[in-house]
């Protein structure tokens, strides 16, 4: 295949979303339902009602980036779809539904790891050179990638526990500040000026390995001694906004300095990196993203890249970027492979 358009499906969380690729014109369209109302309630997803909205979802949404982009079913070669890792539920939505193309209309067919769509997820809008060091943060996911080339990397490190963006909503949860809380934390310690108040412990671990449930813990029991949070209730005790702003802005000093400290070890233990990529929910906190630029990027004289917001977060481009260099190399999946 020398000109490719490729239709890709991405269902992984709770965001059912659908992109066009082609080879010459790139990312031709990208659509996208996000559920974040419907969990707010509940302080993270519920995995059955995001496998039921995206039955409802799907078909418009593809319907919908078809239609974007100028294309139809027929001009479509290939269908690449996020096969893992993920919710189960949600992952057969969008996996049945592109077997059920792929197999009708005779396309081929190519499964992606839901982490190296991300690994990758700042190349649709930047040429990066390699080998790049990728840092991947999200809800689910932490992890340092040594990149080589397109569809070649290795995991350096990944969380031993909670991922960053887990650690977020937690920690929000425990404020009472609401479902997502990325967002809401980076607003409220923007008003006290992104001042670490009190200085919660850092990642120890003298390896790349990262540690997120001992910060959170950290937060609680600094809460519990302040007298503003009852363990017996599992709920706080106080509305003072001054004190969730202090929390909320050192909660994200802390969580910024481990990113930092992480990124520098490594390019001090390989230096051959040619670039740094930040990708993932959490490469959306532009606090963190100045964090990296000023104490890493520009110290190695280094480029720092990241995607745009909407390619931050579960997204279909992403998947598609990834499903297209597969699809050049002949890297097509059968119509029987595992969802895990």
């Amino acid at each position: 295949m020398n000109n490719i358009t490729l239709l890709a499906i991405e269902t992984s969380c709770d965001e059912v979303a659908a992109a066009i690729y082609n080879t010459e014109k790139k990312l031709l369209s990208h659509a996208m339902f996000s559920q974040t109302e419907y969990h707010k309630h509940f302080g993270g997803v519920v995995p059955e009602i995001a496998s039921r909205s995206h039955i409802v979802k799907i078909n418009g949404i593809v319907s919908e980036a078809l239609e974007k982009s100028g294309k139809s079913l027929a001009d479509i070669d290939v269908v690449a779809v996020t096969s893992k890792p993920g919710l189960l539920g949600s992952l057969l939505i969008g996996v049945s539904f592109a077997k059920a193309i792929a197999g009708s209309t005779d396309k081929k067919l190519i499964a992606v790891d839901h982490l190296e769509g991300h690994a990758f997820s700042a190349c649709i809008e930047n040429d990066i050179p390699f080998p790049f060091l990728c840092m991947t943060a999200s809800g689910g996911h932490t992890s340092l990638y040594r990149v080589t080339d397109y569809g070649k990397f290795e995991t350096l490190a990944t969380t031993l526990d909670d991922a960053a963006g887990e650690a977020f909503d937690k920690v929000a949860k425990m404020l009472k500040l609401g479902y997502p809380g990325g967002p809401i934390i980076e607003k409220l310690a923007g008003e006290v000026g992104f001042e670490d108040f009190f200085d919660y412990p850092r990642n120890k671990l003298n390896d790349l390995m990262f540690s997120f449930s001992g910060l959170k813990t950290a937060v609680l029991y600094s809460l519990v001694k302040k007298g503003v949070y009852s363990m017996e209730q599992k709920t706080l005790l106080t509305d003072d906004m001054t004190l969730k702003k202090q929390v909320a802005s050192s909660f994200l000093n802390c969580v910024s300095d481990i990113f930092v400290s992480k990124i520098s070890k490594a390019l001090h233990e390989q230096r051959d990196y040619k670039a740094i990529a930040f990708v993932g929910g959490v490469a959306c906190n532009k606090f963190i993203r100045s964090q990296i630029q000023q104490k890493v990027a520009n110290k190695f004289n280094i480029p720092l890249f990241f995607p745009s917001p909407l390619f931050c977060t579960d997204n279909a481009a992403m998947i598609a970027f990834v499903g297209h260099y597969k699809a050049q190399r002949g890297e097509f999946s059968p119509l029987n492979f595992e969802v895990y």
